[in-house]
C-alpha cells in the first residue's frame, strides 16, 4: 500500500487530443510528465513483475514478493518503506510525503485471499487516508466503475447419534440426512432468489462408513449478492434451510461464520477522471451507466470494505487470454490467465493503468473542486450500515 500527498506544481491545463480524434479532453499538464515517468520505470517494474510471477506464493506467505517489493520501493528517491506493517508479516507501507497539506491517496498493491485489506483497515492503516485506488485484471472489457458482489461464508455442522444402519437404524439420528436436506433446500431456494443472488456450497464431511447412521456431518457454504444489505436478507433465507435440516432429522445444528466482504461501491467522480485518462491512452471505456452495466460482476473483493470506509474505485483491465485463433480462454485463477498475465502485452496494459491511476490521484491532489465533488458524492451515496466492517456477523 502506497500513500502520496500533493506535488508542488501549479495546476495549469491544456488539451490532449487522442490520436484518432475521438477523445479530446482537458487534462492537467502533469499527465505528460506522469506518462514519461511511468515509461522510465517500466523496465524495472517488468523485472519486479516477472520475479513475483515466477515465484508464486499463497496468502499471508508472500515473503519473497514482500522482499522484492519493499527493496524496490526503498531504492526509489523520496519513499519511506515500512516492512511487515500493522502486525502482518507480509504487509508493508510505502509513503511519499511532500510535506504539504492536502489529500492523502492510497494505492492498494496487494491482491490476496483472506481479507488482508480488512485486517489493515481494522488495524488503522487507512486512518487519515482520503482515497483508495486499485485495479484488477480480467477477461471482460476495460471499465472504471466496477461494482463487485457482497459475500458471506460460513461452516455448517450437524451433530446426531450413531447407530447400525441395517440392524437398528431407528436408534440413530442421521446428521448426514440433515445436511443433505439443507443442501437440497438451498437448491430449491435458488428458484425464488433474485438476479445476482448466489448460493454455493460443498460437503466436507459426509460420515465414516455407509453402514452407519452418521453422527456428524459438515459443509462450507457461501452466499453472495449485489449489496451487503441483500446478502443479509439472503442469509436469513439460507439459514432457514439449515434449520429445516435440523428440524426434519432431530440433529443439532451449529453455524460458524467464515468471513465476509462488502460490495465495492465505486465513486463516479473518481471513475470519470480515470476514464478520461485511460481513454487518452487508446482505451475504450464507455461512459456512465453503460460502464456500470458492462462491468457488473458476481465476484467479491475485500476492496469492497474499503469502499464503505473511504472513497474508492477499482477499475478492471482486459488481459487477452486467448489462443492463436482468438478464442477466449480462462479468466483469473486459471492456468490460461497465468500465462496471459506474463506477456509483454499484459505488462503494457498494466503501465497504461498505472498512468491513468496516477493521473487520477494527481487530479485529486491538485483540483480542490474534484476532491470536494468526490467527497460530496461519497456522503450522499454512503449506505447506512451498522454491521462491523469485515466482521463475522450474523
Amino acid at each position: 500500500m502506497a500513500f502520496t500527498s500533493p506535488a508542488d506544481s501549479e495546476d495549469d491545463s491544456y488539451v490532449m487530443v487522442h490520436p484518432d480524434g475521438k477523445h479530446s479532453t482537458s487534462s492537467p499538464d502533469y499527465f505528460a510528465a506522469i506518462c514519461a515517468e511511468v515509461d522510465n520505470l517500466s523496465a524495472g517494474l517488468r523485472t519486479v513483475s516477472l520475479e513475483i510471477h515466477d515465484n508464486p506464493e499463497l496468502q499471508y506467505k508472500e515473503f519473497h514478493a514482500h522482499k522484492v517489493l519493499t527493496e524496490y520501493l526503498a531504492r526509489q528517491p523520496g519513499w519511506t518503506v515500512t516492512p511487515s506493517a500493522y502486525g502482518l508479516a507480509t504487509a508493508f507501507v510505502a509513503v511519499f510525503d511532500s510535506d504539504r497539506k492536502g489529500a492523502v491517496v492510497s494505492f492498494n498493491a496487494e491482491y490476496e485471499g483472506g481479507g488482508g485489506k480488512i485486517k489493515l483497515l481494522n488495524a488503522g492503516a487507512y486512518t487519515n487516508v482520503d482515497i483508495s485506488l486499485i485495479a484488477h485484471p480480467g477477461i471482460s472489457p476495460d471499465a472504471a466503475l466496477v461494482r463487485t458482489a457482497a459475500y458471506f461464508a460460513f461452516k455448517a455442522e450437524y451433530f446426531g447419534k450413531e447407530a447400525h444402519a441395517a440392524a437398528r437404524p431407528w436408534e440413530g439420528i442421521n446428521a448426514l440426512d440433515a445436511l443433505i436436506t439443507a443442501y437440497n433446500a438451498t437448491s430449491v431456494l435458488r428458484q425464488q432468489t433474485e438476479p445476482g443472488d448466489i448460493i454455493q456450497g460443498m460437503i466436507t464431511n459426509g460420515g465414516l462408513r455407509p453402514n452407519i447412521i452418521h453422527a456428524y456431518s459438515a459443509g462450507r457454504f457461501v452466499v453472495r449478492s449485489s449489496s451487503r444489505a441483500r446478502v443479509e436478507a439472503l442469509k436469513t433465507r439460507v439459514f432457514a434451510c439449515f434449520e429445516a435440516g435440523a428440524t426434519a432429522t432431530g440433529a443439532r445444528l451449529k453455524l460458524t461464520p467464515g468471513g465476509s466482504y462488502a460490495d465495492h461501491v465505486p465513486n463516479h467522480a473518481l471513475g470519470r477522471s480515470y476514464e478520461k485518462y485511460f481513454n487518452c491512452l487508446d482505451g475504450d471505456i464507455v461512459e456512465g451507466d453503460l460502464d456500470i452495466l458492462r462491468s457488473a460482476t458476481s465476484a467479491s473483493t475485500d476492496q469492497g470494505d474499503i469502499s464503505y470506509a473511504i472513497l474508492s474505485i477499482q477499475p478492471s483491465c482486459w488481459i487477452r487470454s486467448e489462443d492463436d485463433t482468438g478464442k477466449q480462454l480462462g479468466g483469473p485463477h486459471t492456468p490460461d490467465f497465468e500465462k496471459a498475465a506474463r506477456t509483454e502485452e499484459a505488462h503494457g496494459l498494466a503501465m497504461r493503468v498505472a498512468k491513468a491511476l496516477a493521473a487520477t490521484a494527481v487530479d485529486v491532489l491538485t483540483r480542490p473542486e474534484l476532491l470536494a465533488e468526490v467527497k460530496r458524492e461519497f456522503d450522499e451515496t454512503k449506505l447506512v450500515d451498522e454491521l462491523p466492517r469485515g466482521a463475522d456477523h450474523w
